[in-house]
């Protein structure tokens, strides 16, 4: 995949334009903050702020129109677009860095982050729309590696750059061939057209409010939105504190300072590349709790690795001297981990807001974040503001409270969105009690009702059989297994759809069927075990009439899957009544073997038992 022409050369040139727009942002504070321009009409620290703020302004006023041009354009002829105003964005630029005029680079500082602002949506929604299911985690994590990689290498090139004898001639040129070069690369970009195009009309505030409504209407994608909003919160509170943290914690001078940027910019990086293996090249949100256990812990252990200041010598580390220090190896690991535990929260995230978006609305969805994101590392900067101003706490405890809102935060997430619980669930039974292979996940339609039939083992098969779709998915399951002590708080969230014979209770029997059909009338993914009860001996059973019924009420798709390995597990019955006797078996191998999509013509029990039996085989 990485190197195909659908991915390669648009990887190429969004971290081509990552790269020059730090580069281009660092050389501008740098100058300004070593007085290299030789006058300006405010305050350095005036300055720098005000940069910091024409920088993230765009993101707030042109989000919303970018998410709408990317959804109603050909995405690889908007990129080709943007990569030629950024070339000439930094022709402008290079002009401004050679005659040191302040007031143009900020000026064309505000040019930059519009760009990016324009930039950003259609960067993520591409993703969807020119890679497979099976490779949307991958992409997305090479996209993130590519990014924070170009950010580590832009910030530390801006230093190296203007410590040279004709640093500024060699940036003003960087900027421009690097931009050049993005430009040449977007050119091989395949084409992506779109359908059905909309006029889009320019209007900040009520773009902006239409924009976070198509995001609010999937809870799912609302809830990740503001995971990675709170993500860059605590990015941005990190990257910001790093030098005053150096200086007043570590006594270190500023070449520890970028040795702190690049732990935690290559933890990111080692974070989105280990996402991608853990995902099993599935958007598997499973996984999301290993990040945000890592960003609590790791935060909240800078606390204790701190040195105190006895330890410190009268001259401040270089950073030869402060990686010799034993006492400085577990602050240097926590940073690391921290961004490594970053790395695999934001990585599922950002791809399960690019395969739950429907068609036409993920560029938007991609704005919203956007735009969120830019409130949330405002704030960041304000709460700083507040905790080490006013409430006059230290940089560390700063760390700390981060670590422990980053708990309270993923207690909030999780109680918004169950599904969250539920896929990590179905990950630790699938990967780590268990070794579970799927064949055939291509046969799961990406949009549209379907109606999944299959065998029923034990008290864990819908657990595993969710793991399997990347779409959420109604499970019909007998009303006394949805009632067990521990699962029924899984499977109520769940959307479980109870039922019993009709003999037992007419109402849930009938209120069942009538759940069923509401479900496939709004085109979700409903799962039924036609055999009605567990099987007793491991085979499969007969298939009752109610699949029938289903489908003669909603004539739907119907895909067959098949467990196997599931008999003899301690959530069998086999050696006596499920969860009595002794476990037996721990990570033993299991296949859930998915059939092709079958069409509702003809079908009938029988004939969905021999399919579902030959999967077994």
């Amino acid at each position: 995949m990485f190197f195909t022409k659908r991915f390669f050369p648009y990887f190429l040139t969004q971290c081509l334009g990552a790269l020059n727009d730090n580069i281009y942002k660092n050389i501008l504070l740098l100058m300004v903050t070593y007085s290299f321009i030789d006058s300006l009409p405010v305050s350095v620290d005036l300055f720098v702020n005000l940069a910091a703020g024409l920088f993230i302004l765009p993101f707030f006023l042109f989000s919303a129109h970018a998410g709408a041009i990317a959804d109603n354009m050909d995405k690889a002829k908007l990129i080709q677009r943007l990569k030629l105003a950024e070339l000439a964005i930094m022709g402008c630029a290079a002009a401004a860095i050679l005659t040191q005029n302040a007031l143009l680079m900020l000026a064309l500082l505000f040019m930059t982050g519009t760009q990016s602002a324009y930039f950003g949506p259609v960067k993520y929604a591409l993703l969807p729309q020119a890679l497979k299911a099976n490779e949307l985690v991958k992409g997305n994590a090479w996209v993130e590696i590519g990014t924070f990689l170009s950010i580590l290498i832009g910030t530390l090139s801006a230093g190296l750059l203007l410590a040279m004898p004709s640093g500024t001639f060699i940036a003003a040129c960087l900027v421009v061939s690097l931009s050049l070069i993005g430009f040449l690369s977007s050119v091989n970009i395949p084409s992506l057209p779109v359908s059905n195009p909309e006029k889009v009309y320019f209007s900040p505030i009520s773009g902006m409010k239409n924009t976070l409504k198509v995001a609010k209407k999937q809870r799912g994608i609302w809830m990740s939105i503001l995971a990675i909003s709170w993500f860059w919160f605590m990015g941005a509170t990190y990257l910001t504190q790093f030098p005053n943290f150096a200086r007043e914690h570590l006594h270190a001078d500023s070449t520890v300072v970028s040795l702190l940027l690049a732990l935690f910019s290559i933890g990111i990086a080692a974070g989105s590349f280990l996402c991608e293996k853990l995902s099993f090249n599935n958007v598997e949100l499973g996984i999301l709790p290993f990040g945000i256990l890592g960003l609590t812990l790791f935060s909240a252990d800078l606390l204790w690795a701190v040195p105190s200041v006895e330890s410190f010598h009268e001259q401040f580390y270089g950073v030869q001297s402060f990686i010799a220090q034993p006492s400085h190896l577990r602050v240097m690991f926590d940073l690391f981990m921290v961004g490594v535990s970053g790395g695999v929260f934001i990585v599922p995230l950002y791809a399960f807001i690019q395969s739950r978006a429907k068609d036409g609305e993920c560029a938007r969805s991609i704005a919203a974040n956007n735009i969120m994101n830019a409130l949330f590392m405002v704030a960041s900067a304000l709460v700083s503001i507040l905790v080490l101003s006013v409430l006059d706490l230290s940089i560390v405890e700063l760390f700390a409270l981060m670590a422990v809102g980053n708990f309270i935060v993923a207690v909030y997430v999780y109680r918004q969105v169950p599904e969250f619980t539920q896929r990590f669930i179905s990950y630790l039974l699938s990967h780590c009690l268990y070794r579970v292979s799927v064949n055939g996940r291509q046969h799961i339609p990406e949009q549209g009702a379907a109606l999944i039939v299959a065998n029923h083992v034990s008290y864990v098969d819908a657990l595993l059989l969710m793991g399997t779709s990347t779409r959420p998915v109604r499970f019909v399951m007998d009303k006394s297994i949805s009632e067990m002590p521990i699962l029924k708080y899984v499977f109520r969230h769940a959307g479980v759809i109870p039922i019993c014979s009709p003999r037992k209770c007419e109402k849930t029997y009938k209120a069942a069927f009538e759940t069923i059909e509401q479900a496939l009338n709004n085109g979700e993914v409903v799962c039924i075990f036609p055999e009605g009860r567990l099987t007793s001996d491991g085979e499969l059973g007969e298939f009752r009439p109610g699949v029938e019924k289903i489908l003669a009420q909603s004539p739907v798709p119907v895909i067959p899957m098949a467990l196997k390995g599931l008999w003899g597990s301690f959530f069998s019955h086999k050696n006596g009544h499920a969860l009595t006797t002794r476990p037996r078996r721990f990570w033993s191998k299991i296949e859930v073997n998915i059939g092709e999509l079958l069409k509702p013509n003809a079908l009938n029990r029988h004939l969905l038992q021999k399919e579902v039996q030959s999967l077994l085989i």
